[in-house]
């Protein structure tokens, strides 16, 4: 199993409050990326991915009620980050901790290099 990995903008909050927690693969290598609810979604920095690739989860709304789950994958391309995913998904959430997503298999690149990934969503209310 590999690193381990915290998204989290926002204050600390209960134990039954929303947590996105999502696996992501790449190169033999899985990360858990986590991302607890917040008002803004702009500054929620994106996470790197072995080097080649970036992967940003955000959960708008509160430690009470999500309004919307956002995921956002890019390849990283010397300097820049290009998007290759974006998703996009709202209430109702089913409450409880199933797979929001799926296992999700995105390919990018020059080489397709693989980055999977597969996401749940912990304590929502829509």
């Amino acid at each position: 199993m590999g690193a381990a990995w915290l998204v989290c903008a926002g204050p600390a909050s209960a134990a039954s409050a929303a947590q996105l927690q999502c696996q992501v693969t790449y190169a033999g290598t899985t990360h858990t990326v986590r991302a607890e609810p917040v008002l803004d979604p702009y500054p929620v920095p994106s996470v790197d991915i072995g080097g080649r690739f970036r992967f940003k989860p955000i959960v708008v709304g509160t430690a009470q009620r999500v309004d919307r789950v956002l995921i956002y994958a890019y390849l990283v391309d010397g300097a820049q980050a290009l998007p290759i995913h974006q998703a996009k998904f709202l209430p109702p959430f089913n409450l409880s901790p199933q797979f929001l997503t799926g296992q999700q298999y995105l390919y990018a690149g020059p080489l397709e290099r693989e980055l999977m990934y597969s996401c749940t969503l912990q304590g929502a209310t829509p």
